[in-house]
């Protein structure tokens, strides 16, 4: 499949990444995983919040001037002190927020009146804008917002210069089909270029994502290997994969570049990847089922959605409970063992009584000693 349109990754590992439980980068480190976004592809990094301190700030200027092609941007709430403490380190953009649904202005902005809120988001933006900021009005919440005040809200951020809206499913609440109505309303309704910001409480970020592309959003944000606050947020290896399997949009990422992006940020994180994670888990492309690997070896395409090569790894046969005699003797023959079909079945016995009893995938020096057991 092919599409020629084209979405911008706008990676907030470094923002939203950062603030998962227990992850807090250097700032050599927010350096080196910058560059290994933009060495990958990614245009727009959001790297920081300038308003948490002078370090803060020197961390994100050094960040700027170790971009060459990337555009960079920052997070803020819609307060001036934010916008000031944003100015004079080298951002392109800041995503200025505010609380957008009736729960969150209630018990956030209780203070201001409905007119005060207007002409706040006014009032900031301008200052913004006029500080030369690209401003992305951050809409906090939006996924449980009246749709009348987005409308409303988008309306009086355009008319105060604002580029973009960004609209957040702050609780990763919401489903693909809703995500869709939002987003073709806004679209509909403003002409501000549209951002997602999608979490993954119900495991849904992706697949929201790519709704809100569908939808008419231009922009979209992820964070290597889903890192985020709770559950996370879209995992860009899984985003930038599908929007080329399934010939959604272009995101103008290296794909082959993907796994070693995510192990950097794993090894700086002090995480392990889970061996079934979409796109980078060990076991992603490994196959023991006897089914499977006997579809396998008659045609890859048989079981494998998507080539491994695109991502730049490779597909594996490993032998287990499931395992059938296609297998077993497949993988002995690759040990320089030849196997009969009566080998196979005496080895398969003892393979399934070894498996339950390891839980693990058994080495090569397993399959030697199962293979004395079973031939002597």
């Amino acid at each position: 499949m092919s599409n020629h349109k084209h979405v911008t990754i706008n990676d907030t590992t470094l923002r939203d990444g950062e603030q998962s439980p227990g992850v807090a980068f250097t700032r050599d480190e927010k350096v080196a995983i910058a560059l290994s976004l933009e060495s990958i592809g990614i245009k727009e990094l959001e790297i920081g919040i300038p308003v948490m301190g002078r370090h803060e700030q020197e961390t994100i200027a050094t960040i700027t001037e170790s971009l060459t092609t990337s555009q960079s941007m920052a997070w803020c709430r819609m307060h001036r002190s934010d916008i000031e403490a944003a100015r004079g380190i080298g951002l392109h953009w800041i995503d200025l927020s505010i609380p957008a649904s009736g729960q969150q202005i209630k018990h956030k902005l209780s203070f201001l009146s409905h007119r005060e809120y207007f002409s706040h988001v006014s009032d900031q933006i301008k200052t913004a804008v006029d500080y030369g900021f690209n401003v992305c009005l951050g809409m906090e919440d939006a996924s449980r917002a009246d749709i009348d005040l987005l409308y409303r809200l988008t309306d009086v951020a355009q008319g105060a210069g604002a580029k973009r809206m960004r609209f957040a499913d702050t609780l990763g609440v919401l489903d693909p089909h809703t995500t869709t109505m939002y987003i073709e309303a806004l679209n509909r309704h403003s002409d501000l270029s549209i951002e997602m910001h999608a979490h993954n409480d119900l495991g849904l970020a992706t697949a929201n994502t790519l709704a809100a592309i569908e939808a008419g959003a231009n922009s979209v944000n992820t964070t290597v290997v889903g890192l985020g606050e709770r559950a996370g947020n879209a995992a860009l290896e899984e985003v930038a994969v599908a929007l080329s399997v399934l010939g959604k949009a272009d995101s103008g990422i290296n794909l082959h570049a993907l796994p070693t992006l995510c192990e950097l940020v794993n090894q700086t994180c002090g995480r392990v990847t889970g061996p079934q994670k979409a796109i980078v888990g060990d076991s992603v492309f490994t196959h023991e089922s006897g089914i499977h690997v006997d579809g396998l070896v008659k045609d890859i395409h048989n079981y494998q959605g998507f080539s491994p090569q695109l991502v730049g790894r490779q597909h594996s046969v490993v032998l287990g409970k499931h395992s059938g005699n296609t297998a077993i003797s497949t993988v002995y023959k690759q040990l320089g063992i030849e196997l009969s079909k009566a080998q196979c079945e005496l080895l398969r016995g003892n393979l399934r009584f070894w498996a339950e009893s390891n839980k693990s995938i058994p080495t090569e020096a397993d399959l030697y000693r199962l293979a004395q057991l079973s031939l002597a």
